[in-house]
């Protein structure tokens, strides 16, 4: 349990000992769930996205063919995307992102499969939704400039959040929102 993201050796300890302790009304029937879920998930192979079928819902839905697909690090962050029911087009799951210290190339990555689905799927909008790490910001150059001429490629804006204070914000953020700043008139 200690192994899981968010779990330190204290957490797990106490969720361990809290599941044997009520194991028939939670940890048999956690047992079965996860079993059961170890048995029908797979990632589409379309999108990158986690489902029970080798097509994802998002893939299958005819209304969000249009045109437009979001990049993303990975599954959490498409989901976050889709707690926000903002955006209504397609996604494409990178499995990571560039970093040359880690020895990740464009190949260990889905982009050659995001400008295959460019091609095919006449993309008129990439929506790069990447984090502002360097590596991010890598990668976001990276994919742009293998679909420059192919279609149009935007990246999420960055910089203040909602309800954010200057004072607290880093120099990186401050830059970002300073760049990106947009009329008021």
């Amino acid at each position: 349990m200690a192994r899981l993201p968010g779990l330190g050796p204290r957490s797990a300890r106490r969720a361990v000992l809290h599941l044997i302790q009520k194991r028939g009304r939670l940890m048999q029937p956690l047992a079965q769930a996860m079993q059961q879920v170890a048995d029908s998930a797979r990632e589409c192979v379309h999108c990158g996205n986690i489902g029970t079928a080798d097509l994802c819902d998002i893939c299958t839905d005819d209304r969000r063919a249009n045109g437009e697909i979001c990049v993303v690090e990975d599954v959490s962050d498409l989901w976050a995307m889709e707690r926000s029911g903002v955006f209504k087009g397609r996604y494409h799951v990178l499995g990571g992102t560039l970093s040359a210290l880690d020895a990740i190339g464009p190949e260990d990555l889905r982009i050659p499969l995001l400008v295959q689905r460019v091609a095919e799927e006449n993309i008129s909008e990439v929506i790069l939704a990447l984090g502002a790490t360097v590596d991010g910001q890598t990668t976001a150059h990276y994919i742009a400039d293998e679909l420059a001429g192919r279609c149009s490629v935007t990246s999420l804006a960055q910089g203040v959040p909602v309800g954010g204070e200057l004072d607290y914000l880093d120099d990186g953020t401050i830059t970002a929102a300073l760049t990106a700043r947009k009329s008021l008139s």
